[in-house]
């Protein structure tokens, strides 16, 4: 059984080739390998131009800027639709009606002050609301005193 055990042994693996040697003979023997000469980049055809992806990436920017730019345009063209000049006609007629307002306000007032003693807080305070409205009133129309009213809807 000994016998029959080692004729079956497998010498896989088993070899009497030197490769170390076998190696630096083939390596020695071979051609030298050839090294391509790359050319200097300063030779080269595109040297010095910028890159397609950056030049892609550039114009995708400016198309952005010239949306954005386009956008407020249309904005400003559509606030400039909202402001518009008043007519002297309308002018004159808010002048009136200012003037009425500010006529009535005043008998209010001139009513409150007659009396001797303002001595209520309800008095107090009506008469303080009525200078308060005169002011208003006098600026307002002083306001419409100018050649040109223009109204600004976008407020």
């Amino acid at each position: 059984s000994d016998v029959y055990k080692r004729q079956t042994q497998s010498t896989w693996g088993h070899t009497n080739k030197n490769f170390v040697v076998l190696n630096a003979v083939e390596n020695i023997l071979a051609a030298p390998k050839v090294i391509k000469k790359e050319t200097p980049a300063t030779e080269k055809a595109d040297y010095g131009c910028v890159p397609k992806y950056l030049q892609r990436i550039k114009d995708q920017i400016n198309e952005e800027y010239e949306s954005i730019r386009a956008m407020h345009q249309k904005e400003e063209e559509e606030e400039e639709q909202k402001r518009y000049e008043l007519s002297s006609e309308e002018v004159e007629k808010l002048r009136e009606g200012l003037q009425k307002k500010w006529e009535a306000v005043n008998q209010e007032y001139q009513k409150i002050t007659h009396i001797s003693k303002v001595d209520t807080q309800e008095l107090r305070r009506r008469k303080e609301e009525c200078e308060r409205q005169l002011t208003q009133l006098e600026k307002d129309i002083a306001s419409l005193s100018k050649p040109h009213i223009f109204v600004d809807a976008t407020r």
